[in-house]
């Protein structure tokens, strides 16, 4: 049975609103998995040029002039990630010893991020730049909006919607600094010969499973933005 006019109101003794919430976590896990049976898949197929990750990430650096970056290994498995604070490329074991396809592709991309760096990419820079508020919002969305359900204070709900906004804006600018890594990944391994022709589909396969994981991810933060825009219109009109 359903109770009330919103759709946060009671099902069968339910909030619906959580149906918003399975639907992300199906996206990302549905975006986890794809990613990871792709990764399993080219992990295992030898690329031509023989150049483990962290050779393909030192020889784009040289490639693009870039000699503040430095190239280091980091422990777990997709891992991977450049942090423009030191300036370094940190590459999982899977990535950083091994000469596979999913190896040569995980690198270049996140030597895409450290290009992007050096050309000054803007939307980099304010990704860098909402980091801290992001997290906050993250952080305190949630107890900030439970108090003011529980306590009826609709300042303390407003305060926590625009808290999770911070961090859907965060993943909303994540989303197209990942595409353009990748791109110029993809790019520059073509440009420079590491990926042969006919592994150039292979390689934008692993991109592209990567980039799946942030649309997701962006799906799943809009879906929990929206069940607290739905549940803050029932409470209001409660009132």
């Amino acid at each position: 049975m359903y109770y009330g006019t919103g759709m946060s109101r009671i099902f069968y003794g339910y909030d619906a609103t959580y149906l918003l919430v399975i639907l992300g976590m199906i996206l990302c896990m549905g975006a986890s998995m794809y990613l990871r049976r792709t990764f399993n898949i080219y992990r295992q197929v030898r690329s031509s040029c023989g150049l483990t990750g962290a050779e393909v990430a030192r020889r784009i650096l040289q490639y693009k002039g870039i000699t503040n970056v430095t190239v280091e290994p980091i422990s777990g498995e997709l891992t991977d990630h450049y942090d423009p604070r030191t300036k370094t490329v940190r590459l999982s074991e899977p990535i950083y010893n091994k000469t596979s396809i999913a190896a040569v592709s995980v690198a270049a991309h996140e030597c895409g991020h450290a290009v992007q760096d050096a050309v000054g990419y803007e939307a980099l820079n304010f990704r860098a730049a909402i980091v801290p508020l992001a997290n906050f919002g993250s952080t305190l969305a949630w107890p900030l909006f439970f108090i003011g359900l529980l306590a009826s204070i609709r300042p303390l709900l407003i305060g926590g919607i625009v808290l999770f906004s911070f961090a859907v804006i965060f993943q909303l600018v994540t989303l197209p600094v990942e595409i353009n890594a990748s791109r110029r990944a993809l790019k520059i391994l073509v440009d420079t010969q590491i990926v042969a022709p006919d592994e150039k589909d292979e390689s934008r396969k692993v991109l592209t499973a990567a980039a799946l994981t942030y649309v997701a991810a962006l799906a799943a933060s809009v879906l929990q933005l929206l069940r607290l825009v739905l549940i803050y219109g029932d409470r209001n009109n409660d009132n």
